[in-house]
């Protein structure tokens, strides 16, 4: 039977920079902060998630003995700019749905620990940073994030891999604390624009910019809107103003050349434009938390992000989702980043549409020829 330190030693073999142990006993902690808090989490039954069942490792695996965290860094190398400012850094690598990196590598550790007479299963509900910190392997911090102890120069690029084992290992001694200094004065949750950090180590999720871009409901609120910025799709703004996280964001990293390759499937004009095959093919398998159905989602996120930038390059694109956009939601963040954007070609488009029986968009497109004009005096 493998000792722990030959676990180790296949973890690292597979490229996984540290590995930590500890029960498989349920995360009743957990459990009772979720049941607590059902306002703010109550959304994840209905898209799956199941995030009360993953509180107990035994009702996922129930010969479970021991839960092995393989700590595996997603930001080793640096991504293109353009890619950074719109996208959350933990989908530019993503290959739970191509499984051509990351995946294959949990694949060959779980096959040493089953040729080895160990069975494995890796739940997706599992709360993985509790268990890395139940581990000894990390701290929080304010921002609700994981900050690792031992790789990435402290810092929370790091997602923590929850593989439950049917075998006993001996646990680490727990770390589940904030490791935040005394002296940052609460940077990431000045920077949350939405609000959604509650100063106190916990967020609502439902404010949350990543959760607002894959999982809002209908058309964006108005007072959302500027704050949300240019993120598309995930967000990085408290990682990025985080202190612990300074020395990571300081390394000369290479750049991950698979990411530069597909950039310029992400440029926003085509994401405006793209139809439903465009998004399978070169969209959803590595951003896939919205399907198909929920296309009008991407290029209103788009949309917004386009009007954020202020840049008048993207009127064109904008007036035509105007004219030509299927669904009102996408027509209505088009006028209003039309109006954002301002200038005298984006007011000339807003008058020139012919508004239909939607209440909603013709406000939207009164309200944008207002702000388009206020936009060209200054």
């Amino acid at each position: 039977m493998l000792s722990q330190n030959d676990i180790r030693q296949a973890a690292h073999a597979n490229g996984f920079e540290d590995v930590g142990f500890t029960t498989a006993e349920p995360f009743e902690s957990h459990r009772e902060f979720l049941q607590g808090r059902q306002a703010e989490y109550g959304w994840a039954a209905a898209v799956g998630l199941e995030l009360m069942q993953g509180t107990d490792p035994r009702a996922i695996m129930p010969t479970a003995q021991s839960i092995i965290i393989l700590m595996e860094v997603y930001f080793r190398e640096a991504y293109p700019r353009v890619m950074e400012g719109h996208f959350g850094r933990c989908y530019l690598d993503d290959d739970r749905i191509t499984k051509d990196g990351l995946a294959r590598r949990i694949k060959a550790f779980r096959s040493h620990l089953r040729d080895h007479g160990i069975d494995s299963k890796v739940p997706f509900n599992l709360p993985h940073r509790v268990a890395a910190a139940r581990a000894g392997m990390g701290t929080f911090g304010k921002n609700c994030l994981f900050y690792s102890n031992r790789v990435a120069r402290h810092s929370s690029w790091v997602l923590p891999i929850a593989v439950v084992v049917d075998h006993p290992f001996t646990p680490g001694t727990p770390t589940i604390e904030m490791g935040c200094p005394d002296w940052c004065r609460n940077a990431c949750i000045a920077a949350c624009p939405t609000r959604a950090l509650k100063g106190d180590g916990t967020i609502d999720p439902r404010r949350c910019i990543s959760f607002l871009t894959y999982f809002g409901e209908g058309l964006t609120p108005r007072d959302l809107r500027e704050p949300m910025g240019l993120y598309i799709y995930g967000c990085d703004r408290c990682q990025n103003v985080c202190p612990r996280n300074a020395a990571w964001l300081a390394a000369d990293l290479p750049l991950n050349q698979k990411v530069v390759q597909k950039t310029p499937d992400f440029d926003l004009a085509a994401l405006l434009a793209m139809d439903a095959p465009y998004f399978e093919n070169r969209v959803w398998p590595h951003m896939f938390y919205m399907a198909t159905d929920d296309l009008w989602r991407w290029k209103m996120n788009v949309a917004r992000a386009m009007g954020n930038t202020r840049d008048r390059r993207y009127v064109p694109e904008l007036a035509r989702a105007l004219e030509s956009s299927g669904d009102d939601r996408v027509r209505a963040m088009a006028a209003w980043a039309l109006g954002r954007v301002g200038g005298e070609t984006a007011r000339q488009a807003l008058q020139g549409f012919k508004v239909n029986k939607n209440e909603l968009l013709q406000e939207e497109v009164r309200l944008a020829i207002e702000a388009a004009a206020d936009a060209g005096s200054r």
